[in-house]
């Protein structure tokens, strides 16, 4: 995980509403959206662009169980 990407993330006063799977996953989304390493893609994006990432992150996370997929139970007849 990178510290330059919590340290932001502190400076924004969010770091205690994420956890370290979300800081993870938000290391690789920083990292698909600026073609840079994490630490050097977190200096190109604004506070609002972060934001955004994470409130993807939290959606993904938050899916309604009705929105998962269903595994499939095969009886024994």
């Amino acid at each position: 995980m990178s510290d330059i990407v919590k340290l932001r993330l502190k400076l924004m006063g969010i770091i205690g509403r994420t956890t370290h799977e979300d800081r993870m996953e938000l290391d690789r989304r920083i990292e698909v959206k600026t073609g840079k390493y994490c630490d050097e893609g977190v200096n190109d994006m604004t506070d609002e662009e972060i934001m955004e990432l994470l409130r993807e992150i939290w959606a993904r996370k938050n899916k309604k169980p009705w929105e998962k997929k269903k595994e499939v139970e095969l009886a024994v007849v």
